[in-house]
């Protein structure tokens, strides 16, 4: 039988670990915990460690980035139409991954946290947009992801710091904002 990636084996080797330091992270620091800590939670020996991750960065790394991705994965998304339910539903599950992390993440991880926030939103957006406006203008397309993504995240910091409303009725209010951009503003005063 060879190694492969889709090996069964190597797919539960690999969630094992994973779940192992989420387990872990609840327990400790980031800083404290160890490859051994991880080994030994997980059944495995270090070289089966280090076959699947590098370090204890990249395996956090790809631990929020999974967790992330289940959040963001809905129909909605998945659809790539960029519209007021589409944001909406991003900045709920944006909003949800936070909250989910935080009950088991220590200090420390919070630039990792949001590297890995902007980075899938920048993805997200920029296929969204691309498929709304083919390749019109690519840079301006990855330049709008970039403040989509980054625009989110900032809202998602701010709803969690400064408000008690609901992800959807906080972000609802921006949505014609950003979907229409400043002249929303000119048509509003009208009325």
């Amino acid at each position: 039988m060879t190694n492969s990636k889709t090996d069964p084996r190597i797919v539960r080797t690999r969630k094992l670990i994973m779940d192992s330091f989420i387990h872990l992270s609840g327990k400790k620091e980031f800083k404290d915990i160890t490859i051994n800590d991880i080994a030994k939670e997980a059944t495995v020996n270090r070289a089966t460690f280090y076959y699947h991750f590098t370090d204890k960065f990249d395996l956090l790394e790809k631990v929020l980035s999974e967790v992330l991705m289940i959040n963001l994965n809905s129909d909605i998304i998945t659809q790539n139409e960029l519209n007021e339910k589409t944001i909406i539903s991003i900045f709920s599950s944006i909003t949800n991954f936070q909250q989910s992390i935080s009950n088991r993440c220590h200090r420390g991880y919070e630039e990792t946290i949001e590297a890995i926030i902007k980075k899938h939103l920048e993805t997200i957006f920029y296929k969204m947009l691309l498929k709304k406006y083919s390749a019109e203008n690519d840079e301006a397309l990855r330049i709008t992801a970039v403040m989509l993504s980054w625009g989110i995240y900032g809202a998602s910091v701010d709803w969690k710091s400064n408000s008690t409303a609901a992800p959807e009725e906080y972000i609802k209010s921006a949505v014609p904002y950003l979907l229409h951009g400043t002249d929303f503003l000119g048509d509003e005063s009208k009325n």
